[in-house]
């Protein structure tokens, strides 16, 4: 990988994807990073990506969430920019070689809000109602628990969905709770789904820094931006998930909550109509965040998660 020479601290440039979401995390980067280092000048690279513009495809079909961040990465690997902001949950399990992350942001929240017009709640839906996701992750879960609810594919950014809730395409649709909060959109949510019951994305919430890998010299620079604890969770639900090859081709979810030293983690895998669910939960020692996950994954393996991942490969 070739790159250029490694900027003075007097300029720092953060790739971003466009959409109102990630500008606004980009926002927040530059606003804690320009309150850290006042005579630093720190620019904002607006970038759209390949995700950004195939709009009509579910993403499992098109390469699945690494095709946020491939932009993203390029910028860092020519040096046009220091570092990316990304919501760890579109970041795929394995980075690419060359690339790491420097920081992890402290987690907004983590649930999966309900967002209708008409309905205060799942529970709530007449049978047959119309909810929009994108993620087989959520539909998987909600028709575990509501099979008899229509489940449709639901892209684009975060206003793109809210419009076409508004314009009467769905009786609701299901949304990461930290976006709506980040973009002072609480109000739409009617009801927040507990994480027993709607298992988050692995990161959901969380935001990371990702780096070139030969700018080392960025590490100290940003390690005041990581949360510890935000940190140790997000790796042992990444690992989980690595372990057994998640992507959003794969209806799984992770959440760890840290407890002083312990970390507490439930993880899934399901099949995409929600008719076979595998749960399991694992603590530990914070120490040893990634071997929990890996944990965790052995434990859904032996649960039989190997039998519904090859049938979810069969079916691609």
């Amino acid at each position: 990988m070739t790159t250029k020479t490694n900027r003075p601290l007097g300029k720092l440039v953060i790739a971003s994807r466009e959409s109102p979401l990630a500008m606004w995390q980009a926002l927040h980067i530059q606003s804690r990073l320009q309150a850290l280092y006042p005579e630093t000048v720190v620019e904002i690279l607006g970038m759209t990506t390949t995700g950004d513009q195939i709009l009509d495809t579910p993403l499992a079909r098109v390469g699945g969430k690494g095709l946020f961040v491939k932009e993203l990465e390029t910028a860092l690997a020519d040096g046009r920019a220091d570092l990316a902001v990304h919501s760890m949950k579109d970041v795929p399990m394995n980075l690419p070689e060359g690339f790491l992350m420097a920081a992890t942001g402290e987690r907004e929240d983590p649930r999966d809000a309900f967002v209708s017009n008409d309905f205060s709640s799942l529970e709530a839906l007449p049978a047959g109602s119309i909810v929009g996701t994108s993620s087989l992750r959520r539909q998987s879960q909600l028709q575990a628990r509501f099979p008899d609810l229509k489940i449709e594919s639901l892209r684009g950014n975060l206003q793109t969905r809210l419009r076409k809730l508004d314009e009467g395409q769905y009786a609701a649709i299901i949304l990461a709770a930290a976006g709506l909060i980040r973009l002072g959109l609480q109000a739409r949510i009617r009801s927040v789904i507990p994480p027993e019951l709607s298992i988050p994305a692995v990161g959901q919430g969380a935001l990371g820094i990702e780096i070139n890998a030969a700018r080392m010299d960025l590490l100290a620079i940003l390690a005041p931006l990581n949360h510890a604890d935000t940190e140790v969770c997000v790796k042992a639900e990444r690992a989980m998930s690595r372990a057994l090859a998640g992507s959003c081709t794969v209806p799984l979810g992770a959440y760890a909550t840290c407890h002083a030293d312990t970390i507490e983690i439930t993880g899934f895998v399901a099949s995409v109509d929600g008719k076979q669910m595998l749960i399991e939960k694992a603590a530990g020692h914070r120490s040893q965040a990634e071997a929990l996950g890996q944990q965790l994954a052995n434990q859904l393996l032996a649960s039989g998660a190997g039998e519904i991942l090859a049938a979810l490969d069969g079916h691609k």
